[in-house]
């Protein structure tokens, strides 16, 4: 089974922390780092062939997208981003799943162009450190602010 398979499956269980909301196509999750405060995963609900959008029929797309927007949405108030960087990879997890990271001046310190570029350009020791694994407390206070945001726009 996937990383994200398994993430789902604790879902389903009842005992992943970091669950937020389920939406019709998918699962919304903070993520497990939060260098860029606020940083969560959208989760396609299935896994399988399903590996590139344009594999999703027209319906499908549509839905999930279009969802994937409400939360990136939802995560820039809740989180008072001043961007928002989508990314859907899937070299690691070949499960769609959307990373949203809330981006604000300075969160890549000095790296990048003078501090400004993509999340990518901040090294990857720094970004997945322990050090920046919300705390139950605050992982609970993300989770209420963006529910009650998606709460809002759903």
């Amino acid at each position: 089974m996937c990383l994200i398979c398994d993430r789902i499956k604790m879902i389903q269980n009842g005992i992943n922390p970091y669950f937020v909301k389920e939406l019709e196509t998918g699962y919304v999750v903070i993520g497990d780092n939060q260098h860029f405060h606020g940083y969560t995963l959208f989760l396609y609900k299935y896994h399988g062939d399903k590996t590139e959008l344009f594999y999703l029929n027209s319906t499908e797309r549509s839905k999930f997208l279009e969802e994937m927007t409400v939360v990136a949405e939802a995560v820039s108030k809740a989180f008072g981003a001043e961007k928002i960087n989508y990314e859907l990879l899937g070299m690691g997890d070949a499960h769609l799943h959307w990373h949203l990271f809330p981006r604000v001046s300075g969160d890549i310190e000095n790296y990048g162009n003078n501090g400004r570029g993509p999340v990518w350009w901040y090294p990857m020791e720094k970004m997945y450190s322990d050090d920046n694994r919300p705390g139950e407390g605050q992982l609970e206070d993300m989770k209420r602010r963006l529910l009650a945001e998606l709460e809002k726009l759903i």
